[in-house]
């Protein structure tokens, strides 16, 4: 955002705390954020304030901000059909407008008589905005072998990439004619990731996320967005979770849902397998990393799916849609006076 000419006053690593105790443990942060935010918002007056994803916080926002007779625009959809069902009333009575960018969601919001429109998935838009460097020049420029490559993916928050990368790295001694490259995040330090890596073998690269999954023949993925960007890039993956064990047994008894990757929410399919907690172990990531590797029929038709995803998902241009849904919804209240 600070890109596109914004103003950054917080950044949301200072708000993403993931997981039911580590949110308790980090209350007090939390509240003296959103009294921050609260504040700025009434300093600064806007004509509409836009709220993406994170409901724990946005939802009281939101309710704040109806309040003080702003209008709200919710754009990505917090996962709550997933859980927390009931939070689609407060969104009903708070929310001017949602735009939701996954299909099924447009039909889950109708059913409340919430108003919604579905633009299509941004990561569309920035997968069009550059075509990917050729594997050549992306192996010359990060000093890699050529060999197969194989992409970790294990998340943005440092509690996800510790718990995710000791899962990982273990398969690493398995594949000696592949090499392993870890897709980072430059909003951690890269301690976080050298001191896992054991091995020697594992190089890490930072906001390249696109090149390295063009270049690679699989990828382990931790649960979330890099699921479906992953599935767009046309990557054999397999999905990756394990978390704290207190939230994980809260989760289990209250998250609604089939599946946690948003390629099989999407397909309402298993198309990728998911390892979830103590399914995620060197065994099973090895048993499944060789059938993406070597078994041409499981991938040619996690690929085929890929391929009906991709067509479901529809064209790029998600942002423009929405800029244009918000745009109307102020000349809509505020009419030109001639």
């Amino acid at each position: 955002m600070a890109g596109q000419g914004g103003h950054l006053v917080k950044h949301y690593r200072d708000l993403a705390f993931m997981g039911f105790v580590e949110v308790l443990f980090n209350l007090r942060t939390i509240l003296s954020n959103m009294s921050f935010c609260k504040k700025d918002i009434l300093e600064y007056a806007p004509d509409v304030l836009i709220l993406i994803d994170y409901p724990g916080f946005n939802l009281r926002i939101a309710e704040f901000a109806h309040e003080h007779n702003l209008r709200v625009v919710y754009y990505i959809s917090p996962q709550i059909w997933a859980w927390k069902k009931n939070r689609v009333h407060t969104i009903r009575r708070v929310v001017d407008k949602m735009i939701v960018i996954l299909p099924f969601e447009t039909s889950f919001y109708q059913t409340y008589g919430v108003e919604v429109d579905y633009v299509g998935h941004p990561l569309l838009d920035h997968l069009n905005a550059q075509p990917p460097a050729s594997r050549a020049d992306f192996l010359r420029k990060h000093g890699l072998k050529d060999q197969p490559v194989i992409a970790l993916l294990p998340g943005s928050r440092k509690q996800e990439v510790t718990g995710m990368l000791n899962e990982m790295l273990k398969i690493v001694p398995h594949y000696p004619d592949h090499q392993f490259v870890v897709g980072g995040v430059s909003t951690l330090s890269p301690e976080v990731y050298h001191w896992l890596d054991k091995s020697g073998r594992v190089k890490v690269i930072f906001n390249d996320m696109t090149n390295l999954l063009h270049a690679s023949e699989a990828a382990l993925v931790t649960s979330g967005t890099a699921t479906l960007e992953t599935a767009l890039m046309r990557v054999p993956q397999v999905v990756c979770y394990k978390g704290n064990y207190f939230s994980y047994q809260i989760a289990r008894r209250i998250v609604d849902v089939k599946y946690i990757s948003l390629v099989n929410l999407i397909m309402d399919k298993p198309v990728v397998t998911e390892l979830i907690q103590n399914d995620l172990n060197e065994r099973n990531l090895k048993k499944q990393l060789d059938l993406l590797l070597f078994d041409k029929e499981v991938r040619s038709r996690m690929l085929a799916d890929y391929q009906q995803l991709i067509e479901l998902l529809g064209n790029h241009g998600a942002s423009d849609r929405a800029a244009e849904i918000i745009s109307r919804l102020l000349q809509k209240q505020n009419p030109v006076v001639r």
